[in-house]
Parts: C-alpha cells; sequence; structure tokens
C-alpha cells in the first residue's frame, strides 16, 4: 500500500468517526445551552430544563429479584408481588417547546433518564429553558 493510499483511509477513518459522533448528539434534548441525555437524574434535568409541561407516573416496569436478595419493605414506587419481582418506578416527563418545535419526552426509570423522544409537533409559546 503506497503513502497516498494510507493518507487516504486514514481521513477516511477520522471522517467516518467524526460523522458518527455527531450523529449520536442528534437525539440529545438541549434546554438553552445545556444537553439533557439518559443518565441524568430527576434533579440535574429539573436544574438544568425547569418544570416540564405535564407529568406522569407510567406503570411499572418488572424486573424479577435472584433468590436469597434482601426484601425491601413495599413503598408507593417499589412494589413485590408473589413471585417477588421489583416493579421499577416509570415516569415520563413532557416538554412543549412551541410551535416551530416539538414536544419532548423524556422517560425516568428509578429518577433516571433512560429514553429521550418527541411526541409530535409543539403547540403556541415555548416552555422550554431558552427556547
Amino acid at each position: 500500500m503506497g503513502k497516498r493510499m494510507k493518507t487516504s483511509a486514514a481521513l477516511l477513518f477520522v471522517v467516518s468517526v467524526s460523522c458518527l459522533s455527531f450523529a449520536l448528539n442528534v437525539h440529545a434534548f438541549r434546554c438553552g445551552d445545556e444537553i439533557v441525555g439518559t443518565g441524568d437524574s430527576k434533579a440535574r434535568v429539573l436544574i438544568k430544563c425547569g418544570k416540564p409541561t405535564f407529568q406522569e407516573k407510567v406503570g411499572a416496569k418488572k424486573s424479577t429479584r435472584t433468590k436469597g436478595q434482601k426484601r425491601v419493605a413495599a413503598d408507593k414506587q417499589y412494589v413485590y408481588d408473589a413471585k417477588h419481582s421489583a416493579a421499577k418506578g416509570v415516569e415520563t416527563w413532557y416538554y412543549n417547546c412551541g410551535k416551530d418545535d416539538f414536544i419532548y419526552v423524556l422517560t425516568f426509570e428509578r429518577g433516571v433518564v433512560v429514553k429521550e423522544d418527541t411526541d409530535g409537533r409543539g403547540r403556541g409559546a415555548s416552555e422550554c429553558r431558552g427556547r
């Protein structure tokens, strides 16, 4: 392989990796100068984005405990059934960013963002910080 081919291959690799890294950030929810993403806590989202337009508790997603784990007392957020499956507290926050933007949906499990999505176009004036 000639020096020119090696240089071209290296340049192609760098450009490809750069394009992939930009594609990963496309779905991030931007609050003014801040970005919210998976792994962020409810507290961090509130600090960066303010109160959501609407919040809802969305049922529960179950995960089975392994035998021998300590049983935790049931409360409103974590419930145990007869098979000792723990239900994770799942909550969805909606941010209406106005008629020229989207309604952004953040899904939390146990207080941490696990999914970001949109739910159509926003309506009226933006209720999103920095927009």
